[in-house]
């Protein structure tokens, strides 16, 4: 596997980016536990845990393609695609006071990625299915 190691990698340095900027802004508003009702620190909190509950299904379902030999142009198109709209998003929600075009554009961005591959990975099983059969 070759494809899959670099966007996870990408994704986790980017993860660390994100960790950091919600310490950071703990610090600047004293806060330990909770958002202490700190809008920046919320949106970076957010921004954070946005992350957290979309790329790992992403990497998951990248890493499916990639075991069942999926064009490695189509792959990195996917990883890329993913890392851009991570970046968008996150940085939208964690860095900036005026998210709105980063976040829509990072979440539809996202939505597009994780679509097309859960219908890849369909087609895959659709395709072992009837080779199965025939063979």
């Amino acid at each position: 596997m070759v494809v899959t190691p670099l966007y996870a990698g990408l994704l986790a340095l980017w993860l660390m980016v994100l960790s950091l900027r919600v310490i950071d802004q703990r610090r600047s508003a004293r806060v330990s536990l909770g958002d202490g009702g700190n809008p920046g620190l919320q949106r970076a909190i957010r921004g954070q845990a946005n992350f957290c509950e979309y790329v790992p299904l992403a990497l998951l379902l990248l890493v499916i393609l990639e075991l069942s030999r999926f064009s490695i142009y189509a792959l990195h198109a996917i990883g890329i695609g993913l890392v851009v709209a991570r970046a968008l998003h996150g940085y939208a929600l964690s860095f900036t006071r005026d998210f709105a075009f980063g976040r829509y554009w990072g979440a539809v961005l996202t939505f597009v990625v994780i679509i097309a591959e859960a219908l890849m990975c369909l087609y895959q099983a659709y395709i072992g299915h009837v080779v199965w059969f025939t063979t």
